[in-house]
């Protein structure tokens, strides 16, 4: 007996069902959008939900797809931070650009692989383009190579990897990589993924700027040549977390040539403000790396998920990740072509590539360079208006949108204990939403200037809770 025939299968919708779908979800989208300005920049803290009516068992029937809809949108995204609100200055925002969400819709629906180039390669190469912009961007040659990934951590990751191939080989027991004190925690994380031990791991204390000197550097890398070790890979922030500053990477880069270390910027933050005059000027030298992670999703307005490492010799990039299988298609030697499965440790991805050509196409590089040079005024005017304050004190000028700042005591567990609870009044009002940091023992507030939909109307409002709530703050 053959398979039984069947009219109706439920993982085949209609394509008038699937439409109804989109219909119902925009409306809610719709709704959800245009209250943004009014919505709190975070869900409500003082009533968490109730976990244990969350919990649910694998369904056996389906359900109405406008109740799960509305229960996702009306009911789970509002217990959250509102990352996607024009109030949202903490860590590094994004915002998530509305393109982005149809070219997703798009890549979905069409369901291409693009792993290898021969399987989709129009589709490959409106990726490739994406690359080359970025590629063009940092100052990079034509035989440089770049991936897109999730984010800066597996970019970082993907770096590491790649000097340690290059510096190192195998076994590198004996290879040092060398970070800062201000270093994002994405980098020691992944040094440990590739297989550095602890020790192997140098830490490097910043100057009082927090910024790393190259003469610190030197004379760690003379230690460990003369300790019989192998320095490796050198590691410079274009933007750190905490405080936002930029290394001197002009100097890092003519040590690293000197010192024949692998050179890696991690820019997730501040790598796209090279579309800006002052942005180029304050990252002179990061054409000098061997490679480098900028994050569309920080500087680009992106949703998450949308990293990007950028490598100055793409044979640096391709020789750790090449592989070859019976079962794949031949693959490229065509300089136009690339199959990503050779760059990067996946072979099943998504077309990351549209969610980033799609609004650069609609908007136009000047739209993004604008909205970065706004962000950049702000941080500059916002550290400005808190110099007015007596009892605030910013921590340093702000080299690209971040200003980290706090309340002045001479007692250095007062003061932290006094800024706390000045970060605390100002989130209570759920007007805006920042962060703190832990800087040396220091505990500052910190706003990150990133949001698209962020003005010099929030930056005003949230200058005016500080005046404020600093002002009520008492010993």
């Amino acid at each position: 007996m053959g398979p039984r025939e069947r009219t109706n299968w439920p993982l085949e919708p209609d394509v008038e069902i699937f439409q109804g779908w989109l219909e119902e979800a925009s409306s809610l989208l719709r709704e959800f959008l245009l209250s943004l300005p009014e919505q709190p920049a975070a869900g409500p803290m003082e009533s968490p939900p109730d976990l244990s009516a969350w919990v649910e068992p694998l369904p056996e029937e389906g359900a109405p797809a406008s109740g799960l809809f509305s229960r996702v949108i009306k009911e789970c995204v509002p217990h959250s931070f509102n990352t996607a609100g024009p109030g949202y200055l903490a860590y590094i925002p994004g915002g998530g650009i509305l393109p982005t969400a149809l070219a997703d819709l798009i890549s979905a629906v069409t369901n291409r692989y693009v792993g290898v180039f021969a399987a989709a390669p129009l589709l490959c190469r409106l990726e490739m383009n994406v690359l080359r912009w970025f590629l063009d961007l940092v100052g990079f040659p034509d035989d440089a190579r770049g991936v897109l990934t999730s984010g800066g951590s597996l970019a970082n990751l993907i770096a590491l990897v790649c000097g340690r191939h290059r510096q190192l080989g195998q076994p590198f027991g004996d290879g040092v990589i060398y970070v800062s004190d201000q270093v994002h925690h994405s980098v020691t994380k992944a040094a440990s993924f590739v297989g550095f031990a602890e020790r192997q791991v140098r830490c490097l204390a910043t100057g009082p700027d927090l910024k790393l000197r190259p003469a610190t550097v030197a004379r760690a890398v003379a230690e460990d040549r003369d300790r019989g070790l192998l320095p490796a890979i050198l590691v410079a922030s274009a933007g750190t977390t905490n405080t936002g500053v930029v290394d001197d990477l002009a100097g890092l880069a003519a040590l690293a040539e000197e010192q024949r270390l692998w050179y890696h910027v991690d820019a997730a933050y501040g790598g796209f403000f090279l579309l800006t005059a002052s942005g180029r000027q304050r990252l002179q030298g990061i054409e000098r790396a061997d490679s480098v992670t900028v994050d569309p999703h920080k500087g680009l307005f992106l949703p998450y998920g949308t990293g990007c490492l950028l490598v100055r010799d793409g044979e640096d990039l391709r020789r750790p990740h090449q592989s070859s299988t019976d079962y794949l298609p031949p693959l490229q030697q065509d300089p136009l072509a690339q199959d990503f499965c050779e760059y990067s440790p996946e072979l099943s991805r998504e077309f990351r590539g549209l969610r980033v050509w799609l609004p650069l196409k609609l908007f136009g590089a000047r739209a993004f360079r604008e909205a970065l040079d706004e962000k950049l005024e702000l941080a500059r005017y916002a550290a400005a208006e808190l110099r007015k304050l007596e009892p605030i004190e910013v921590f340093a000028e702000p080299d690209l949108s971040l200003v980290a700042f706090g309340l002045r005591d001479p007692d250095p567990a007062e003061r932290n204990r006094r800024n706390q609870r000045l970060l605390e009044r100002i989130l209570a009002h759920k007007q805006v939403w920042m962060s703190g940091a832990t800087v040396r023992g220091v505990f500052l507030l910190r706003i990150c200037v990133l949001s698209f939909r962020t003005h010099r109307e929030q930056i005003d409002q949230f200058l005016e809770l500080v005046r404020k709530e600093a002002g009520a703050d008492g010993p």
